[in-house]
């Protein structure tokens, strides 16, 4: 092949190639964003009337990870006073001693997660490469319970996935207040 056969077979694969790697990358910014996202859900008892309910007391709450920033002590005092403060905004009084219209008990755990990426590559794009993104994924559940029939009347579950167990740990209130966002549920 001639110099010039090599700069025409160039120029024909040249826009192939762009239209390629601006795809992945396109991909790439739309799939990562969301595998970090902040997830919130809640769900309740229908039945529930939730204009009885005026104080709450926090009873319990459970702190699941081997990571050390994310399983202490003050972890788990920066959570009840988010809840606190969260439910409070809400019209709600917290009782630290006797008798509540609901009782709040809590769980945060975290665990190590891997994210598997595709996308082409290699010699004109035949190939396929995988990428493995690790990360922690963070969740939290809250419950509120009826202490009159002992039964759960809502439930707050957010899950945020982050890189750094750290980072998930200054997540903490946002993730609290994301889920308390939705309380009293709308029917």
């Amino acid at each position: 092949m001639s110099k010039t056969d090599i700069s025409a077979h160039t120029q024909r694969l040249r826009p192939r190639i762009v239209s390629r790697i601006a795809a992945v990358l396109i991909l790439t910014l739309l799939v990562v964003p969301g595998a970090f996202a902040q997830d919130v859900t809640t769900e309740f008892d229908e039945s529930a009337d939730f204009t009885k309910f005026k104080t709450f007391a926090i009873r319990d709450g459970q702190l699941n990870s081997r990571n050390p920033a994310l399983s202490s002590e003050l972890t788990k005092k920066r959570i009840e006073t988010e809840i606190a403060r969260a439910l409070t905004a809400k019209g709600l009084t917290m009782v630290t001693t006797g008798p509540s219209d609901l009782n709040v008990f809590y769980q945060f755990g975290a665990a190590r997660r891997v994210e598997t990426e595709t996308y082409p590559a290699g010699w004109r794009g035949l190939g396929t490469r995988v990428a493995r993104v690790p990360y922690s994924e963070g969740t939290l559940v809250i419950d509120l319970r009826n202490p009159a029939t002992r039964s759960l009347v809502w439930r707050g579950v957010a899950t945020e996935g982050e890189r750094d167990p750290n980072k998930l740990a200054e997540k903490l209130d946002d993730m609290v207040k994301k889920s308390i966002d939705k309380y009293p549920p709308k029917k």
